[in-house]
């Protein structure tokens, strides 16, 4: 490993190491050591970036809530009902493929540590954000005490919880298709729109 690094070029390798061990594991149980061994420098030397444990775990979740509204966003070209539809594919793959890591990132906020409640809040508002400015009404996307907001990040719950049990079965054992579900949770939503 090159030790010439610029100190912020060394913290995004440490959260990018971070960001693939939570691939298979979940971020409370990311070795540190296992960590700084990879990125080729001493357990010492991280905490020179990161002051605490806690710091590094913070980065590596926020990196991975970024990575999830990345990954999410679809082509502005499509047209809005394309634009929902594209973005909940990708949710639901985003899910399948990185079902531990992100068990790990609701969990990790539904543990209550403050930031990580905050990352995971700051993820779902841009989600819902999006969904609304899809469904044309962007007036009430900064508007989190509206009804439709409200619905709509109620709804991205059902959506996300959804595909987490879904892509925790067998895939013999799933009782439909990933296009299925994403079919479904869009029903779903527009009777949660008539109510």
């Amino acid at each position: 490993m090159d030790h010439r690094l610029s100190a912020e070029d060394r913290k995004k390798q440490l959260v990018k190491i971070g960001l693939m061990m939570l691939r298979d594991q979940p971020i409370h149980e990311l070795s540190i050591d296992a960590i700084a061994a990879q990125a080729g420098i001493s357990r010492g030397l991280l905490f020179h970036y990161f002051p605490s444990k806690r710091d590094y775990y913070l980065a590596v979740i926020s990196a991975a809530g970024r990575r999830l509204l990345r990954v999410t966003k679809p082509d502005d070209a499509l047209p809005p009902e394309q634009q929902l539809r594209e973005m909940l594919v990708q949710f639901v793959a985003f899910i399948t493929r990185r079902r531990t890591a992100y068990i790990s990132f609701v969990r990790g906020a539904a543990g209550g540590d403050d930031f990580a409640v905050k990352v995971y809040d700051e993820t779902r508002a841009g989600l819902t954000k999006r969904v609304l400015t899809y469904l044309g009404t962007p007036d009430v996307a900064d508007e989190p005490t509206s009804q439709d907001y409200l619905r709509i990040h109620a709804w991205l719950s059902y959506a996300e919880d959804l595909a987490i049990e879904w892509s925790g079965l067998p895939e013999a054992d799933r009782p439909y298709s990933a296009d299925h579900l994403v079919d479904h949770s869009i029903e779903a939503l527009q009777m949660l729109r008539k109510l």
